[in-house]
């Protein structure tokens, strides 16, 4: 049994935005294995600290909380936690980066703007709440926002959103965001859906778009690739490997958690940061000042400076080197110096009802400029 195809991805438009990013391309052409690769990941990531710095900042970063909702403690802190907790929570936040393009034309950009409602039909989550009483969830789940509702209240038109971003498309519906050319059932059966934004481009890798159109079986619980299958493909850019997209606003492709994957690195008045969900915590890329119980001792007995966010394996020595590249590129916290820039897409938030979860360090919350 194969996974319905998606969309063909040689009908989107490859028209890269921005500048490709050279520094980092070859990883996986490195001779001698992951250990090798690792090695040169450092070096250019180094490299690269350098150059971004150089291309400036944004205007603009904010970011706007989405919902908090359970996430299995296994996947979220892998093979390292101790806590008897069969669930953590995480908050799922959207991202709102702008800038001015040389040529003066404002730009805005969705990092995470994930549509919650529909991405409740995602076959892991949709099973997940199915067995969970209704109390539960109730005592579990805080929806904070929508993004329509966000965009709103900050006074953003949807028709000014450029480029919608994903670190990658686990549980993401779009089909409200970028609109369908034809109808959809369980939302309009008798018209396409129009856009919620009109002049906006979805940039995924096309590594992911590809291995959407026919899933492996361990990768199937996470995708909703049906839902893919009547996207306006004008709506879509398929992009492969690292882009320049502003000043001080890149997408570095991380391959690992999905072999598409890509962060979000920003140049703010804090310095370098980085966005994804190769981890759920600052503190998992620095498990040495963790007091989260068993990620320092795991992390010390296995040799391992980074704890994964592991649901998906696809290759989890390329997650690996992925998020030591994110770490060596990312300034530290000026809150606490200790914990890197890393601002996890869906970061670990405390929770009653999953004790031995509470995380060491938050970053909460990103700000740079004004709106």
């Amino acid at each position: 049994m194969t996974t319905p195809a998606a969309f063909a991805v040689a009908s989107l438009e490859s028209a890269a935005p921005g500048t490709a990013i050279d520094t980092l391309r070859g990883a996986a052409d490195v001779p001698g294995g992951f250990g090798a690769r690792l090695r040169w990941v450092r070096e250019r990531a180094t490299a690269f600290r350098a150059e971004f710095a150089a291309t400036g900042t944004p205007d603009v970063v904010a970011t706007f909380d989405l919902v908090s909702l359970p996430y299995p403690t296994r996947f979220g802190l892998w093979r390292a936690p101790l806590s008897p907790a069969p669930f953590l929570s995480i908050t799922n936040r959207m991202l709102l980066i702008r800038w001015h393009d040389s040529d003066g034309r404002r730009r805005t950009l969705l990092f995470e703007p994930s549509d919650v409602t529909l991405g409740r039909n995602t076959p892991y989550f949709a099973s997940l709440a199915a067995k969970t009483p209704a109390v539960l969830r109730k005592a579990t789940v805080t929806e904070h926002g929508t993004v329509p509702g966000h965009l709103k209240a900050a006074g953003i038109d949807p028709a000014e959103v450029d480029y919608l971003v994903f670190d990658h498309l686990h549980t993401q519906d779009v089909r409200r965001w970028i609109g369908t050319t034809r109808p959809q059932p369980d939302i309009d059966p008798d018209s396409p859906v129009e856009p919620l934004f009109p002049n906006a481009k979805l940039i995924a890798q096309q590594h992911e778009l590809a291995a959407m159109a026919d899933l492996h079986p361990m990768q199937r619980p996470w995708y909703q690739p049906e839902t893919y299958r009547d996207l306006r493909t004008d709506a879509v850019l398929a992009i492969d490997g690292d882009v320049l997209l502003g000043p001080g606003v890149a997408l570095l492709a991380t391959p690992g958690h999905v072999l598409g994957n890509q962060s979000l690195v920003l140049n703010s008045g804090t310095g370098i940061w980085a966005s994804s969900e190769n981890a759920i915590a600052a503190e998992c890329l620095v498990p040495q000042h963790s007091r989260l119980p068993g990620l320092r001792g795991w992390s010390r007995r296995w040799q391992q400076e980074v704890v994964l966010n592991a649901n998906t394996i696809e290759t989890t020595a390329d997650q690996y080197n992925s998020l030591v590249l994110e770490k060596t590129i990312v300034d530290r916290s000026q809150a606490d110096p200790r914990f890197p820039q890393f601002f996890p897409s869906s970061e670990l938030t405390a929770h009653r009802l999953s004790p031995g979860t509470k995380p060491t360090f938050t970053h909460g919350a990103l700000r740079h400029g004004h709106l």
